[in-house]
């Protein structure tokens, strides 16, 4: 099966071999606040840094999946509210969750041909935290470095946090630029799903200090006490942490891993050209996400695609949100293999030469 779905994707095939290592080493049973888990994740949390260009001084948390990290971040780093910017349904989804916990949260949309407008924001003083997804999943549209350099002089005073599960670990990422990222590894990481990576900023740590908020398991500043000795608040997923400890001490650096996926991408959106029915669901090159193509076609020949590339053993993505029956979307993760593309454009060349 050729597995293009954009998240939970294609895994590595080197997991399995580590699946079998995990298990003669002991860690599929290690106690989480032992020397063996304790080194496991002091390891972790220096080859973030090292292969994904975390900074220095970043703190580096597990959690669950993102959006336990979007639960996380209201609760510790909120009082009156967050401000949510987003173009798609992921970003509406962190907006619509933060409501439920601060019933203030403010929104703004803009439109998924253009670039986050950071000018035109009208962001209400008492905010506390400011939220973006900076690679939307559900239309195949990214921010760009320069709004986020844009944002983060025009608020100062504000934190910013970046939901960046489509981008993180595969895109060579500013990270300085925002004081929170965080994604979960079924995606860029490629590894299974159940275990989320969140970055902070030192500013992040002090405002946690200052609301003192330790009402829940996963409150920011009881992570961050415990992560003082490289443990977690609750029993994590040590699995899965040994998983990335193995993929990252054999992965090349993000910026490697930046200049394939991109030249990748623009080689799947000039073949994607050639059709005349099929075409990019994002007009404007400039945001159109590295790490998830979308296109888009009628309702009818979405579904033949969807169904004959099934049919071969080959898994696209569905639409999501209100893209859902007029596109698919293609994963562009690391993972993933140049020949798997090449099969994939086989597929569309002998099925759907005539449109």
């Amino acid at each position: 099966m050729l597995n293009f779905y954009p998240g939970p994707s294609k895994v590595y095939p080197e997991v399995r071999q580590y699946l079998t290592d995990a298990y003669d080493e002991g860690f599929l049973g290690t106690p989480h606040r032992g020397d063996q888990f304790v080194q496991l994740s002091r390891t972790v949390v220096s080859l973030l840094k090292q292969k994904i260009n975390i900074p220095q001084d970043y703190h580096i948390y597990f959690a669950s999946s993102a959006t336990e990290c979007w639960e996380i971040l209201i609760q510790s780093l909120t009082v009156n509210k967050s401000s949510h910017i987003f173009n798609g349904s992921f970003g509406e989804n962190w907006y619509n969750y933060a409501k439920k916990l601060r019933p203030k949260a403010e929104s703004f949309r803009f439109d998924l041909n253009e670039q986050m407008p950071v000018e035109d924001l009208n962001i209400s003083s008492d905010t506390e935290l400011i939220c973006f997804t900076q690679s939307e999943t559900s239309n195949g549209t990214h921010v760009t470095a320069t709004p986020i350099l844009n944002l983060q002089n025009r608020y100062r005073d504000k934190l910013i946090a970046v939901d960046a599960t489509s981008s993180m670990a595969g895109l060579n990422l500013k990270l300085i630029k925002a004081d929170i990222w965080f994604a979960s590894v079924q995606k860029c990481f490629g590894l299974p799903a159940g275990l989320a990576v969140m970055a902070c900023s030192p500013r992040v740590i002090f405002r946690a200090k200052q609301k003192a908020e330790r009402a829940h398991y996963n409150s920011l500043l009881a992570m961050y006490e415990k992560m003082l000795n490289y443990q977690t608040t609750h029993t994590p997923n040590v699995l899965n942490i040994y998983l990335l400890k193995r993929l990252l001490e054999e992965r090349p650096v993000v910026k490697l891993l930046d200049e394939h996926l991109t030249a990748r991408a623009n080689d799947l959106y000039t073949f994607f050209s050639q059709f005349t029915e099929i075409s990019p669901l994002v007009e404007n090159e400039e945001v159109r996400s590295k790490t998830v193509i979308t296109l888009q076609a009628n309702e009818r020949l979405v579904d033949d695609i969807k169904k004959k590339a099934m049919q071969q053993d080959i898994r696209l993505g569905n639409g999501y949100g209100p893209w859902q029956r007029n596109t698919f979307r293609i994963a562009n993760f690391p993972a993933i293999q140049d020949e798997e593309y090449e099969e994939l454009k086989r597929f569309f060349l002998q099925n759907y030469s005539w449109i």
